[in-house]
């Protein structure tokens, strides 16, 4: 162990050996955070003595939390069982399978995704016959999210008395819960917000736990919510060896809850705190570092920190001012063959690059429009990280519900979606008449059911369709008992027919759902032969929780496309970055409020890191907006970067437009800038060692030189005419192409 330690660097090794007492480290992007937290785990097991079971290592995603147990049992050879390596919700969903009984539920409980909360939102909504275009579900769905990270119970949380969406909210919150108590049921929410409630609640429970994790750390610290950073500061109370790890520059999802002021503030809530800062990138190329650099210093909000590499200077960033959209598209795919192949498609040559290799990104989903169009025209294959999920398609949310409703009868909404999946002759008024009855007598709606049959409450069909499904429901239930979820999911699937019907439908979108469903099984099959014993609702737990990120995978050979967002914890040899411009990025619904153009700069910062070799920028001049073409700024962090780490490449046909003279774009930006050159205008002007001034020398501006602007950003003046108040002068910006404009209103700063 003592040899593997020395592969790290100083600065990793230190936060490796500090083992005792809180300790902050700040990891700038691909300094190597998941190796440090993964040898510091295998040392405090090989070197401490610490036993795997006091251990608690918490990150945000499966997939990361799967690499790194792979990585400390590759470094201990396997002997890392009982280590409790695991996402937030994933650790609170295995406290709550414990202790939930303490808060009223019942053990099965089942976790809804966000889709079931989004339908049981609606049914509550309905109920209190309130108007979907005045209180859109989205928003209350959002804001009952919101009110949870902050630990707000429905009969803690105060509405305005002057503001009837709050008054509304606090209604539909309370009925929400109700029915997901009456369900068995909890969303992502409350899984954080039930365990802070049961440790306040059974304070044994809270000290079980802190005897158990003497030894706590946190990955992405800086994407915590103020929920999860008191969940973990609970937890570590008793033994203070706490170890966060993150970045405040790679904050980037405030608009879900995260706080970077936890990781921000981190020293003044643990006294003693211990703090290292992992500066050196072993990612990308020092022109994508120093770019990123630029950028993200612009942010006040944060801790101050410089990435550096050992790695080569790399190429220059390449920025293409497009036409618009479509041309933007054009140019990504020009880019992508040509990495890929020696030319363009049509006449291939030699492969070179693989397209996994490749990736674009975007600020959000619509921008992928245009570049799948292209993409496709020219067989480029691709995937798009972000998109339906696996877990989120019909067929298999149908089979999803059967297990989910064998495992939790009370779960009503499961039961809603498969009670006439396949068609039993069960309608939707049947099933609204039931679910009165039900509320009426205050049961679950499966429970419900059952009384309606002992009162005879139903017509004599209607009863002998519904004693019917019970009857199968029942029969599942019992040989849940015995059979493992894969051999369930094969007993469903024969005896509802629903497999049976797909494949007699014949269609090529019914045989791709048959596919789905048997790459369902396969989950199921290999999940079974990796684990001791996986019970039915451990596996529910596992494809409740799963995020996008989670089912990436680069195995095949497509280009990615994603929104930045999407992009947080992967990398790539070469990336786009599209749609640089005002509205986009930044966003304009993120406002002009410091927090939230930092947070956007952030992003455009985490968007530069991905990259390990070559970074493209591109924004277009118009992009279509509802069927309206509109002009675009180009986006103010462009501004940020340092004009000799940009090459713009020129657009076919472009210099006729702009100029109609001999000096094209090409010219104006390919090279250093403080060699450009452009030629002295003939317009009557004294001449004193190249400076062009009017007669009283008021505007001391001349050909070449360098200027900003406080809307345009950096340019180099063109030509000068007139003088005095009526001069103008044509100044070439670096984003906006040409401008002329009166000088006295510019407002122009000399930048030379």
């Amino acid at each position: 162990m003592i040899s593997l330690v020395n592969d790290l660097n100083p600065i990793q090794q230190k936060a490796v050996l500090e083992t005792e007492g809180p300790l902050l480290v700040f990891a700038g992007a691909g300094s190597g955070k998941t190796r440090v937290l993964t040898y510091r785990i295998a040392h405090l097991i090989h070197e401490k003595g610490v036993s795997p079971r006091n251990i608690l290592a918490v990150t945000f995603t499966n997939k990361a939390a799967d690499e790194m147990r792979e990585r400390v049992e590759r470094l201990l050879r396997g002997s890392a069982k009982g280590i409790w390596i695991s996402t937030f919700h994933s650790a609170c969903a295995r406290i709550l399978r414990q202790h939930i009984n303490h808060l009223g539920f019942e053990r099965n409980f089942v976790i809804y995704d966000e889709e079931d909360q989004e339908r049981h939102l609606k049914a509550v909504m309905k109920e209190l016959d309130l108007d979907f275009k005045m209180f859109h579900p989205r928003a209350m769905q959002s804001s009952i999210d919101r009110l949870k990270n902050e630990g707000v119970t429905p009969d803690q949380y105060r509405p305005s008395q002057f503001n009837i969406f709050e008054k509304r909210l606090a209604l539909v919150y309370q009925r929400y819960q109700e029915d997901l108590r009456r369900n068995n049921g909890v969303d992502f929410g409350d899984l954080l917000l039930f365990v802070t409630l049961l440790f306040k609640k059974i304070p044994e429970v809270l000290r079980s736990y802190q005897n158990l994790c003497q030894y706590v750390m946190v990955d992405e610290f800086q994407d915590t919510n103020l929920i999860q950073y008191q969940l973990i500061k609970r937890l570590a109370e008793r033994h203070q060896n706490i170890c966060v790890v993150g970045d405040d520059d790679q904050s980037i999802y405030r608009w879900r809850g995260a706080e970077v002021g936890n990781i921000l503030n981190f020293e003044r809530d643990f006294p003693g705190t211990k703090v290292i800062t992992l500066e050196q990138n072993y990612r990308s190329t020092q022109h994508i570092l120093q770019a990123a650099n630029h950028v993200v210093k612009e942010n006040r909000l944060r801790k101050e920190k410089i990435l550096w590499t050992e790695n080569p200077e790399g190429e220059l960033l390449t920025l293409y001012v497009a036409e618009d959209e479509a041309d933007e598209a054009r140019f990504v795919v020009r880019k992508i063959s040509g990495h890929v192949h020696r030319s363009f498609p049509g006449n291939p040559g030699s492969a070179v690059r693989p397209y996994r290799d490749i990736a674009v990104f975007y600020r959000i989903n619509a921008q992928s429009r245009a570049i799948e169009e292209e993409l496709v025209k020219h067989q480029i294959p691709y995937t798009i990280v972000g998109g339906m999920k696996f877990y989120e398609r019909k067929e298999i949310k149908d089979i999803l519900a059967y297990l989910k409703l064998i495992a939790n009868p009370s779960d009503g909404i499961s039961l809603k979606r498969i009670i006439n999946h396949p068609p039993r002759g069960i309608g939707e008024k049947t099933m609204e008449r039931i679910t009165v009855f039900s509320r009426e007598r205050s049961l679950p709606l499966y429970e419900g059911m059952k009384e309606a049959l002992k009162e005879d409450w139903l017509s004599p069909g209607m009863q002998e369709k519904i004693e019917e499904f019970i009857l199968l429901i029942e029969e599942f239930r019992q040989e849940a008992k015995t059979l493992s979820p894969g051999q369930l999911t094969l007993t469903l699937l024969a005896r509802t027919g629903y497999l049976e019907r797909l494949k007699e439908e014949g269609t090529d979108e019914a045989l791709s759902r048959v596919e789905n469903i048997d790459e369902l099984v396969n989950v199921l099959t290999e999940l079974e032969r990796g684990e001791e014993e996986v019970s039915l609702e451990s596996f529910l737990d596992k494809v409740s929780l799963v995020s996008d990120v989670d089912l990436y995978e680069d195995r095949e050979n497509r280009v990615s496309l994603m929104t930045l967002h999407c992009a947080k914890g992967l990398e790539f040899p070469i990336v786009l970055i599209v749609g640089m411009e005002e509205g986009l990025l930044p966003h304009y619904r993120r406002g002009e409020e410091m927090e939230d153009l930092e947070e956007e700069r952030r992003l455009c910062y985490v968007g530069i890191t991905r990259a390990k070799e070559k970074l493209y920028l591109s924004r277009a001049e118009k992009r279509s907006t509802f069927g309206v073409g509109r002009a675009n700024l180009a986006s103010r962090f462009l501004d940020e970067l340092p004009f000799e780490l940009i090459q713009v490449e020129e657009r076919e046909r472009r210099m006729e437009r702009l100029f109609s003279q001999e000096t094209s774009w090409h010219d104006d930006f390919s090279g250093p800038r403080d060699e450009i050159d452009f030629p002295a205008q003939e317009n009557g002007f004294s001449r004193k060692e190249g400076v062009v001034l009017s007669p009283d020398g008021f505007y001391p501006l001349r050909t070449g030189m360098r200027v900003r602007h406080p809307r345009f950003g950096d340019g180099r003046v063109k030509s000068i005419e007139g003088m005095n108040e009526d001069q103008k002068a044509t100044i070439v910006f670096r984003t906006e192409g040409p401008k002329r404009l009166k000088v006295r209103y510019a407002n122009l700063e000399i930048l030379e």
